[in-house]
């Protein structure tokens, strides 16, 4: 006679728990042609990830930045599917040795899902200028120049700016375009009283030395942009240095981040997160690791009006038509 099974008392409010990863692949077009590094940019391209266990869930988004990322979008992709299985089947995910932008997404999928990432967010940007003047209204208080292309120009544009609007501080990003004497001729075009309202200017030369002594010479405060990323790079305290700027997607990870926004507050400096063309989900998630942790910091975050749609997470105030993943804009890609 078969013997009877006992099942525990409680068997009935057991769960499986099961993991589940879903992969999508998105192209955005671009309201605007951008050019990064003499390259016309017409589509923004980028994956996004979603974690799940039951009610748990977390998205994240890896989207290389071309020109500036090392990784290629294929290249991410495929490490993406490998750490996904691992961590659908329970195995240790270290995100220390992806690409930075991979290591990024996966970092804020996991906040997410831990509920590590808080949710209020820092939607008050630089309002960024891609030689649109008109944008800077008498109310905008903080605004952001990209520079390096003619020194002397650029330089009595950005005095312009600052002679008519007394309110106004800008933050400079040359991108190391220029030599010291190209430099100095854009900071010749600055008057002496308006010098003090550039909050910084990212990475003015083709080195840090040489920032360093367009700094000295001409007064006007630097930040660290590609200094930051590079292998060697110490965070510390220097003459004229301001700022750090902390691009996730071209850093890595989350927690990696966070240590360089520790680092730069113990030394006196200022860390200000920014954006690598993310769409609005990335963007979103900026703005709340912003918030939480440079809460006394302003974001660089004002790119989504280069885009043409929301993706997935609405940002504050914008009225681009929001897309999810059904649209045609984004594919479910098989792991």
């Amino acid at each position: 006679m078969r013997q009877a099974v006992e099942y525990p008392q409680n068997f009935a409010n057991l769960r499986i728990i099961m993991r589940k990863v879903t992969l999508y692949r998105y192209q955005l077009p671009i309201q605007t042609s951008v050019v990064l590094r003499k390259q016309k940019l017409t589509e923004r391209e980028g994956l996004l990830v979603c974690l799940q266990e039951n009610e748990r869930i977390g998205w994240g988004e890896i989207a290389p930045l071309p020109t500036f990322s090392q990784e290629t979008l294929e290249q991410t992709e495929s490490q993406t599917k490998t750490w996904l299985k691992a961590w659908q089947s329970r195995e240790t995910n270290a995100l220390d040795a992806l690409f930075p932008s991979v290591a990024f997404g996966l970092s804020c999928a996991l906040a997410e899902f831990n509920n590590t990432l808080g949710e209020q967010g820092s939607y008050q940007s630089a309002v960024l200028c891609y030689g649109d003047v008109a944008k800077f209204q008498p109310t905008v208080t903080l605004g952001k120049l990209k520079i390096g292309i003619e020194p002397e120009k650029e330089g009595e544009l950005a005095d312009l700016l600052l002679s008519t609007n007394p309110n106004l501080q800008l933050r400079l990003d040359a991108n190391r375009q220029w030599s010291l004497e190209q430099a100095v001729k854009f900071a010749e075009k600055i008057a002496s009283a308006n010098k003090a309202r550039i909050q910084f200017i990212e990475e003015p030369c083709q080195t840090p030395e040489l920032s360093r002594q367009f700094a000295k010479q001409t007064g006007i405060a630097i930040a660290w942009d590609e200094t930051v990323r590079e292998p060697d790079f110490v965070v510390k305290k220097e003459p004229n240095l301001t700022a750090i700027i902390i691009k996730p997607t071209l850093i890595g990870s989350l927690e990696k981040c966070v240590k360089l926004i520790e680092q730069a507050h113990s030394q006196g400096l200022t860390a200000v997160i920014s954006s690598s063309l993310e769409s609005s989900l990335g963007l979103t998630q900026l703005a709340r690791i912003a918030h939480q942790y440079t809460p006394n910091s302003v974001p660089g975050l004002d790119t989504l009006n280069l885009m043409q749609h929301q993706l997935l997470r609405e940002w504050q105030g914008s009225e681009l038509p929001l897309i999810g993943v059904e649209s045609e804009f984004v594919t479910e890609v098989v792991l």
